[in-house]
């Protein structure tokens, strides 16, 4: 399979399949494709992680695209300004996503729940509490919202971030959620009480403009009814 992404900030990625190759992806993602592109929709495996998708902000179905009878063309477009990013998904190396980042992805990829090892982060962790896992082998394309800034993160490193701003991170990496301090910082400080903590090894990806920030931004000028 080769792809070729286009069209920043609202980017779309384009495939050619050989015959046979098949791509997983979400409903709605597909924007074209060539006529020999034949879809199944499909549960992706057991009830299991059908929910675990559910759950992590994905649909329970999957739509699995195969090119039949010689190559094939089928694009994937982003639902907000932002990034596709590619990423080679290994069984060494698993990564963890922000929750609706998957798009679509070769045939050997699995998508799963994750949950972050300690409760404070469930109950505190807002939009980081319920991720994505993703493992198996194959290509994986995440749109991720904004900008995106790397970080390499050494054994026991931390990097303070704001909840919605983890775009994504490998497995290697652990989430502890952390109190903003002082009263006045929590009560007059507008960051909120709670800040994602990342600690290494691993390589983490921040984004600039979470669809959260976004909708808040558009929400606070809208004319208010009545």
């Amino acid at each position: 399979m080769k792809y070729n992404i286009q069209g920043e900030p609202m980017p779309v990625v384009i495939c050619d399949l050989e015959a046979n190759e098949s791509m997983i992806t979400e409903k709605g993602s597909m924007v074209w494709m060539s006529p020999n592109m034949e879809m199944q929709t499909s549960g992706g495996g057991s009830i299991g992680k059908a929910f675990g998708r559910m759950f992590s902000g994905e649909s329970m179905f999957q739509n699995i695209y195969t090119a039949k009878g010689g190559p094939g063309m089928i694009a994937f477009a982003s639902s907000f300004p932002g990034q596709i990013r590619a990423v080679e998904i290994t069984p060494d190396r698993p990564i963890v996503a922000q929750k609706s980042a998957f798009l679509a992805s070769e045939k050997g990829v699995d998508l799963s729940i994750f949950f972050q090892k300690k409760t404070s982060a469930g109950f505190f962790g807002g939009e980081g509490f319920i991720m994505q896992k993703i493992s198996g082998n194959g290509l994986v394309f995440l749109e991720l919202d904004g900008s995106t800034v790397e970080y390499d993160l050494a054994p026991g490193q931390r990097l303070i971030v704001d909840t919605g701003n983890l775009a994504m991170m490998d497995a290697t990496c652990s989430i502890e959620i952390e109190s903003v301090k002082g009263l006045k910082n929590k009560l007059l400080g507008g960051e909120g009480l709670f800040n994602t903590v990342v600690i290494g090894p691993g390589r983490v990806v921040l984004q600039t403009m979470p669809l959260s920030t976004f909708a808040g931004s558009i929400a606070a000028v809208l004319p208010t009814s009545g």
